[in-house]
């Protein structure tokens, strides 16, 4: 299966609706971002799958979800992970997270959602991670995040406006790459 189709059978897994507040679920179809409480959204469908296909998350692999929300990125990445591989979501409003870990499928253990630290940004305990995706946007490259990202690894975010991809080369170099203009809230 491609990676196109990959991301699409995880949005078949996991429609948006399930992830909004219920006075949303009929506008889940919308292709904009939608409003889930505390100054936070739902990312737009288009800008989820193309983050999603430039990540190109293969089975079995660990990966960081920073900016979890809803829980929705969270679950579809753990659709592409498989059983063999691991998402560690966060989410630094602590309403979103209990939220977003509640939203979870219960067939998806391995995909989890937590409340972020505060006082660090990503999950460096549990890396480095083999995928990060970022639904928030920052204002330069984070190296906090560049540091979880494992040797072969790539990282998808926003940075002032352009999606941007990080590649890390197995012998530690980096490329990165942009991919089109791009609005977030801000990464906090």
């Amino acid at each position: 299966m491609t990676g196109m189709d990959r991301v699409d059978e995880a949005f078949r897994a996991h429609p948006r609706a399930g992830f909004l507040p219920a006075e949303l679920h009929a506008r889940a179809h919308e292709d904009r971002p939608l409003p889930i409480g505390h100054g936070q959204t739902s990312s737009q469908p288009s800008t989820v799958a193309a983050m999603l296909r430039l990540l190109d998350v293969p089975p079995g692999a660990r990966v960081l979800d920073v900016g979890a929300g809803s829980g929705w990125t969270t679950a579809l990445l753990g659709h592409l992970v498989g059983p063999e591989g691991t998402v560690h979501g966060v989410e630094l409003e602590p309403d979103l997270a209990a939220w977003g870990a509640a939203n979870q499928p219960a067939g998806q253990p391995w995909a989890r959602e937590l409340r972020a630290d505060p006082t660090v940004l990503g999950l460096p305990a549990a890396g480095p991670y083999d995928r990060i995706l970022v639904s928030a946007e920052a204002r330069e490259l984070p190296q906090a995040l560049v540091d979880q990202l494992a040797a072969g690894g790539r990282m998808v975010l926003p940075v002032r406006g352009e999606m941007l991809l990080v590649e890390r080369a197995r012998d530690g170099g980096l490329r990165t790459t942009a991919h089109g203009g791009y609005r977030f809230v801000p990464l906090r």
